[in-house]
């Protein structure tokens, strides 16, 4: 399926809209869709999709468009959501609680294992039917099941540490919600840090662009 090992971050950070989008169009019944409609209701122009798509192969055909369903599935395919992947949370703290309670994680190809806490209260407990396991327990549970993807919600403080164990142990993906950088030395484990104060102050800036300076007198002030 692959046409180019060599995918840009861009194209790979749009996959996953387009998989989104697709099942979005899937569930109104939608069979059949152009690159220029589809590029449209995604705010995308028609040619950045068939480039991104390319990158993978071909799909849909000239003067028909894409099949909404295949497409999803081979962009599902492409993402892997097929190939049984496994996470575990460590930390579950308010975020970590809400995102095991919230998060749709079989829907995104994903096998929620167990979450792991030091806090007594919390351990040998279950959230929404997740087990919570202290984090003792860690490295003998990974050695038991294998676990594809760690997510950190713990405090900063202990975020490099958790980091470290879970490398350790052999996990080669980390889901990072902590705010700390984490040094990574091994080229087979993957990071994807979420920092929600960045996506808050980039929207900080663009609505910025489209207001007028504290103080600045508008056209209809100055009349």
């Amino acid at each position: 399926m692959k046409r180019n090992a060599k995918v840009s971050t861009a194209v790979i950070r749009r996959l996953p809209r387009y998989y989104r989008h697709l099942s979005e169009l899937q569930r109104t019944g939608m069979v059949r869709i152009s690159s220029n409609a589809l590029g449209k209701s995604m705010g995308l122009t028609a040619s950045q999709i068939r480039q991104d798509l390319f990158c993978f192969g071909e799909f849909g055909q000239q003067g028909y468009g894409y099949k909404v369903d295949s497409l999803k599935e081979e962009i599902g395919e492409i993402l892997g959501i097929n190939r049984g992947h496994t996470l575990i949370v460590l930390g579950t703290g308010n975020l970590g609680r809400a995102i095991i309670q919230n998060f749709q994680f079989s829907s995104n190809g994903f096998h929620l294992l167990a979450a792991f806490d030091i806090n007594p209260g919390v351990v040998g407990t279950q959230i929404a039917g997740v087990p919570v396991y202290h984090a003792d327990e860690l490295e003998d549970f990974i050695a038991a099941h294998p676990v594809s993807v760690g997510m950190l919600t713990v405090p900063i403080m202990a975020a490099q540490t958790m980091c470290d164990r879970l490398v350790n142990a052999g996990v080669r993906g980390i889901w990072n919600f902590t705010n700390h950088e984490l040094a990574i030395r091994r080229e087979d484990v993957v990071v994807e840090s979420v920092h929600f104060s960045d996506s808050l102050l980039a929207l900080s800036y663009m609505i910025s662009q489209r207001e007028p300076a504290a103080g600045a007198e508008t056209e209809e002030e100055l009349e």
